[in-house]
């Protein structure tokens, strides 16, 4: 079975703080975000953006899925943050506050022009887009299927409570519509959601729970804004040894009833059905991108 590289964890990492951008290449968070937008001062933009370009095409941290997030759409930074962010070659760009899917097509069309001036394979870098308002959300399918770059939508909790006119608690309630309409559109359209992130840096009980609500309910990964909450999101996104020796069970059953050319299969007196086999492939899938070696023959 193939696997993507997986998403589980984003970190976030100030352009404006160089000394944060070299400790977050050693940390274990799949997706490394260098941020051009909210943690960097209007003063150092342009310091930030040269700091970015050069560490992103220079001096590229490993195993590293690697993500620039530029400022807002209608922002006065854009053009040169794209310029930059392009040229570095970063495996994807993150669009902060998208509404419609005009606004995807766009960048999309910058982000190529912007390649095929410098040489650069077109297409090859990708787009995750932040729905951060209930326009984005109300628009979130169209956005997710406005161009081919766009392989995410990540939910941001904060300006999304904000644009509702309601109160930003640890619980979550007031986001529970907004976390599964984003993820229905997400899987509608064939690409990943990414969860909010957990405010609280110092609360490690809340961030286990929100993040075990986050998996549950499907999504792909979760962004983190403190290097202390990476171990906890990816622990909760690895299968565990137990969800992985049954998803092992199930599919040797499953292989079991091919075999024998049984109609139905069944595993400790529970009946096992297509949507069974698939989330134990599921299962599987995950932990083989975690590195875990759980028997190739099964995949």
């Amino acid at each position: 079975m193939q696997t993507a590289k997986l998403k589980r964890t984003s970190l976030y990492v100030s352009g404006a703080s160089p000394i944060n951008m070299i400790q977050a290449a050693f940390y274990n968070e799949d997706c490394l975000v260098y941020d051009l937008e909210d943690s960097v001062p209007a003063s150092e933009k342009d310091a930030a953006r040269l700091l970015v370009y050069n560490t992103v095409r220079y001096h590229r941290p490993a195993n590293k899925y690697v993500i620039i997030r530029v400022n807002g759409i209608y922002s006065e930074y854009i053009d040169e943050d794209l310029e930059a962010a392009v040229r570095a070659n970063p495996d994807a760009i993150r669009i902060p506050k998208v509404e419609y899917k005009e606004e995807v097509i766009r960048i999309c069309q910058r982000i190529t022009e912007i390649e095929t001036a410098a040489g650069m394979e077109v297409g090859k870098i990708e787009v995750w887009c932040n729905i951060e308002s209930y326009l984005g959300l109300i628009n979130a399918y169209d956005i997710a299927t406005a161009d081919p770059r766009v392989v995410a939508l990540a939910l941001g909790a904060e300006d999304f409570t904000a644009s509702m006119k309601s109160h930003r608690t640890k619980e979550g309630l007031e986001i529970f519509y907004a976390r599964n309409a984003l993820l229905t559109a997400c899987r509608h359209a064939g690409v990943e959601a990414i969860d909010a992130v957990f405010s609280d840096i110092n609360d490690v009980e809340g961030l286990k729970e929100d993040t075990a609500l986050t998996r549950n309910l499907g999504f792909d990964g979760k962004t983190c804004v403190h290097p202390r909450q990476i171990d906890v999101v990816n622990s909760f996104f690895t299968p565990s040894q137990k969800e992985i020796k049954y998803a092992l069970r199930v599919l040797q059953a499953v292989e079991e009833g091919k075999l024998q050319k049984k109609g139905a299969v069944t595993l400790d007196g529970s009946m096992i059905d297509k949507p069974m086999e698939l989330r134990a492939r599921t299962t599987l899938a995950q932990a083989e991108a975690a590195g875990i070696n759980v028997g190739e023959e099964l995949l």
